[in-house]
């Protein structure tokens, strides 16, 4: 177990300084390309607004859906664009494990590109069952969205998920998914593979609850945390985004138990560039007429 344990710190250190996404020298230094392959998802938070454009600047946005083979095509690409670009990273529109896409949109990229850093983002309700094809896929780092670890509090922000042919609501879809996440990552980290958390910060429902979602998880084996504001949209349009000073108090709170990530520029599902310079290349990468593909 230590043997293991050191070899995964090990792995991290190396990771953090080429990802963009876990490193704040990287940040700046590195690029990272999205694949917008994963058209469906699993869960429905109740901040998250699923769609296609080329204007917005946030998760759950793509400007088209691409099959597995055509993002081969984009890392192509965009590798010319910016030959800095040493992540490539999948994280939506919907989740990565929903549907079997972005594990082939991996494998494929694998084949070709097996130096690049292979980074996947999902919700966790399917990780566990999915973590070892994640790894034989080539990922090495993966981030779990976790906005709570109680289910009181989980409940408020998930309306409801589909798991095992089942449609669950309230306290018993919360309570499946907390605990198909830490499962998730605790299969996950021992595969090896980096962990980080990504944590929705939403003043009145979870905003003093970071702490023990950094505590859990890191029990569970996660490396590292991303606390970043709401953007308040569908169900909590009515919200007030978190303040400086909500931030900086709910990433110390966390920070007693994980390393916190402050850099996150919260990316489109098809962005691509240096983050930290703030410049995307994603109109120049798709650039050219693209279909909108519908993969089921």
């Amino acid at each position: 177990m230590a043997i293991h344990l050191q070899k995964k710190a090990d792995q991290f250190d190396h990771l953090v300084k080429k990802h963009p996404c876990l490193g704040g020298e990287a940040h700046s230094k590195y690029g990272r390309v999205h694949l917008p392959v994963s058209p469906a998802c699993n869960i429905q938070c109740r901040f998250c607004k699923r769609t296609f454009n080329k204007w917005e600047k946030r998760p759950g946005v793509a400007a088209s859906l691409l099959t597995p083979e055509k993002a081969l095509e984009i890392v192509d690409r965009a590798l010319e664009l910016c030959p800095e670009i040493t992540v490539v990273g999948i994280a939506g529109p919907g989740d990565t494990l929903a549907t079997p896409h972005a594990l082939e949109a991996f494998r494929q990229v694998h084949a070709k590109y097996p130096d690049l850093i292979k980074c996947l983002s999902t919700n966790g309700l399917l990780l566990a069952e999915k973590a070892e094809e994640i790894a034989q896929a080539g990922v090495k780092t993966l981030t779990v969205t976790v906005n709570a670890v109680d289910a009181e509090i989980q409940a408020q922000i998930c309306s409801h998920i589909y798991y095992e042919g089942d449609h669950l609501t309230g306290l018993a879809a919360a309570a499946r998914l907390i605990e198909n996440q830490l499962a998730g990552i605790r299969k996950i980290s021992e595969l090896g593979v980096v962990v980080k958390i990504n944590t929705v910060l939403i003043p009145g429902i979870n905003d003093h609850h970071t702490g023990e979602i950094a505590k859990t998880t890191k029990e569970a084996g996660a490396d590292m945390i991303n606390i970043i504001p709401l953007i308040p949209q569908h169900e909590l349009a009515d919200k007030c985004p978190p303040d400086c000073r909500e931030l900086n108090l709910a990433r110390a709170a966390a920070e007693e138990y994980l390393t916190v990530f402050r850099h996150c520029k919260q990316c489109r599902a098809d962005a691509c560039g240096i983050p930290g310079k703030g410049i995307e290349l994603a109109e120049l990468l798709y650039d050219q007429p693209l279909e909108t593909f519908s993969h089921g």
